[in-house]
């Protein structure tokens, strides 16, 4: 970066700060605030694209002090309110970060950031591209080869450029042209993804303008031809309206007629607290991550300072320009939080439902207001926990219910619904699902690749990776915690051991940061451990223990772009020693980055890890082998991660969750259900969900 060009606005008197908490995300005046404290370090008429306006978090030595006190009723420390700004002088290469001081109305930093760092994109510049890449005259030349039936609509989706090495210094977009159903153009919700074009422009984004127009290789090889007319494929539609839908499917309301059994407390203009079943946290929300949890705890215990989802790769296995630069980091190149969806009752989320609000701030520094981005709703998980005594036939059973906390984002032609899921046996999931239209790409007649699939008549959908990574700051009964890992050894046949039955378990401790990885053979079973806090039944330390599924690491090379800027993806875990402003497993900023700014990098400096202030960095994902039943629109692909208690309580948590009966949660026999009305009840076992009427 270019410290020669920090500069500083001058200290004014610190304004009284609305009564509000240090993490509650930014207000619609604290977004203006900020952009005019910006504003007025530079001349009057400068044009200004801000990326990202969001909450500078309070540094964790002043922020652990404050929740301490909040939590034994001291007096709160004071700590001023900051905001982050990044952003570019329009039309120009040069981007900023900054970080502004609310409180004492001042810019405490602004520094103009070096080559190959690059902002994320955002709507007004995507839309943009749209528009320059569509009506620029040699992109009309080459669609004009293609004699397509006359009022057919061209359709272009911008993809953040990527990197691999060549000429590609400038800020850029990748386009990929598609159509709509030319029998139907006046379609707005065409599957334009079942007609994909071979023309792929290039937009430069500090002059906005076409600076080269690829064209796609739809063979077996690298090579590309001109453009011509070729034949039409059919339409592929995935909207209701063009389907024979179903009409054997009863309805299914879910009813709590007593209401919903969490409590939603407002902090200030923005901020959230939600209590459930023991649990209580913070709900965040930002422009990047968009859902944060902060300060998790169980009956009052600490267990997690802050969780969120830090990153995600998409690299696609094509290795054919311009494909081969297909790796979209969603969270990094455009933002969970800019990305999320205005949730629906009924469609998104069922039950009783309570939304949560955010404002991020537009291109131009507006306030934006983002409705119903996050639900918080309860579900019925089946049984909890359930015992039946033989002897007597006496059965004792409880159901689960889970907290659920949801978010979905989409990114172009994908949707992913992001899910904080609680129970109350003290067990936290983070669940991902996978839906929305595969990526396409034109591909010939009678052509197959073992890179991807055929999904529709000239349409290929490769094969590619979803690597996520959900960074965990731990604070289990406190802020000095550790990772082990537990592994499962037979023991060697001997006289104690003469029928080769026996086994035990290892635990080791690791010592210096660094990545590790599952292994199925040993059962390793990584925990999260504080040391001076110890079980009282058996003396061990407490904790909560990982269960990832295991995936494909990255599968791209070594030396390949795609495994350099993905530092997170190449290993299950990633253990590193607290830095302030370490959020962000692939880097803070992704677009066309090269590497070398992640966690990857955080982990080489191989510090102590051992009862520190550490944090965990999880990876899980799927390896999408695409097939015919993705299109053309995906059914979900689910991955859960998971964070169990161990040793943690002194029994099992949820023993005075109340029985599951009739009484309490409602039944119906479906033979009986014609016979009387259904009956109002709570979300229970057998057919109670079914059968509930709103």
């Amino acid at each position: 970066m270019s410290t020669d060009q920090i500069s500083y606005a001058p200290m004014a008197a610190p304004v009284k700060q609305i009564a509000t908490h240090p993490l509650c995300p930014i207000t619609a005046a604290e977004i203006k605030q900020s952009v005019d404290l910006i504003r007025s370090l530079y001349p009057a008429k400068t044009d200004f694209v801000f990326k990202a306006i969001t909450l500078e978090e309070p540094q964790k030595a002043q922020l652990v002090p404050y929740l301490d006190a909040e939590h034994s009723g001291r007096k709160l420390p004071h700590i001023d309110r900051k905001t982050f700004v990044c952003y570019y002088l329009r039309n120009t290469d040069k981007f900023h970060e900054a970080i502004v001081n609310l409180f004492q109305q001042r810019v405490e930093s602004n520094v103009r950031l070096g080559p190959n760092i690059h902002g994320p994109g955002d709507w007004e510049e995507i839309l943009l591209v749209e528009k320059i890449a569509l009506e620029d005259e040699g992109v009309k030349a080459e669609i004009a080869k293609l004699d397509l039936p006359q009022g057919t609509a061209v359709l272009c989706d911008p993809w953040i450029y990527g990197s691999d090495g060549i000429n590609d210094d400038l800020r850029m977009y990748q386009c990929f042209l598609y159509m709509r159903d030319p029998n139907d153009p006046s379609n707005l919700d065409s599957n334009h993804y079942a007609f994909p074009l071979a023309i792929s422009p290039v937009v430069d984004c500090v002059d906005f303008k076409v600076i080269r127009i690829d064209m796609c290789p739809t063979g077996t090889d690298h090579a590309t031809k001109e453009a011509q007319a070729s034949w039409l494929p059919p339409p592929n539609e995935y909207t209701p309206e063009h389907q024979n839908l179903r009409t054997d499917l009863k309805p299914l309301n879910v009813v709590q007629p007593e209401g919903a059994s969490f409590k939603v407390t407002k902090v200030g203009e923005t901020g959230e607290i939600i209590e459930w079943q023991k649990w209580s946290f913070r709900v965040g929300f930002n422009q990047r991550e968009g859902m944060v949890l902060y300060d998790v705890r169980y009956a009052g215990r600490s267990i997690f300072y802050r969780l969120a989802l830090s990153d995600m790769i998409i690299p696609y296995g094509d290795p054919r320009a311009p494909f081969h630069k297909k790796a979209a980091f969603d969270l990094g190149d455009a933002g969970a939080g800019a990305m999320a969806n205005n949730l629906k009752l009924g469609c998104d989320c069922l039950g009783s439902i309570h939304y949560l609000d955010a404002v991020l701030a537009t291109a131009r520094g507006e306030p934006m207001p983002m409705e119903n981005v996050v639900c918080v709703h309860e579900q019925d998980a089946g049984i909890g926990w359930k015992h039946t005594n033989y002897r007597t036939g006496k059965a004792a059973v409880v159901r689960s219910r889970e907290l659920v906390i949801q978010s979905i984002i989409t990114v172009a032609n994908y949707e992913y619904i992001m899910a904080f899921m609680f129970n109350q046996a003290g067990e936290l999931t983070y669940e991902v699902r996978a839906t929305g239209i595969v990526s396409t790409q034109p591909i010939d007649e009678g052509v197959d690749v073992p890179w991807g699939t055929i999904v529709h008549p000239g349409v290929l959908a490769v094969h590619h990776q979803h690597i996520f990574s959900l960074r965990v700051d731990p604070a289990i009964d406190g802020h000095a915690n550790r990772l082990v890992y537990d592994e499962i050894h037979p023991m060697p046949v001997s006289d104690f051991n003469p029928h080769g039955v026996g086994y035990t378990v290892a635990e080791t401790t690791v010592q210096k940061s660094t990545g590790l990885d599952t292994n199925t053979d040993t059962a390793r079973t990584f925990k999260i451990l504080n040391e001076s806090s110890r079980n009282p039944v058996n003396g061990k330390a407490v904790g909560y223990k990982i269960h990832a599924p295991p995936f494909q690491k990255m599968v791209a090379d070594p030396e390949s772009f795609n495994h350099k800027r993905a530092e997170f993806a190449d290993h299950n875990v990633y253990v590193t020693r607290y830095r302030d402003g370490e959020l962000y497993a692939g880097g803070k900023y992704t677009n066309q980055s090269r590497g070398g700014a992640g966690v990857r990098a955080w982990a080489n400096r191989k510090e102590s890890v051992v009862d520190e202030d550490i944090v965990l960095w999880l990876q899980f994902g799927l390896q999408h082998v695409t097939r015919v039943e993705d299109f053309p629109v995906m059914p979900c692909e689910v991955i859960k991660l998971q964070l169990k208690p161990v040793n943690f309580f002194d029994k099992n948590p949820a023993l005075d969750v109340p029985p599951s009966n009739q009484e309490f949660n409602r039944s119906t026999l479906v033979t009986e259900q014609h016979k009387q009305p259904a009956v109002e009840g709570r979300v229970g076992e057998g057919a109670a969900c079914c059968s509930s009427k709103l």
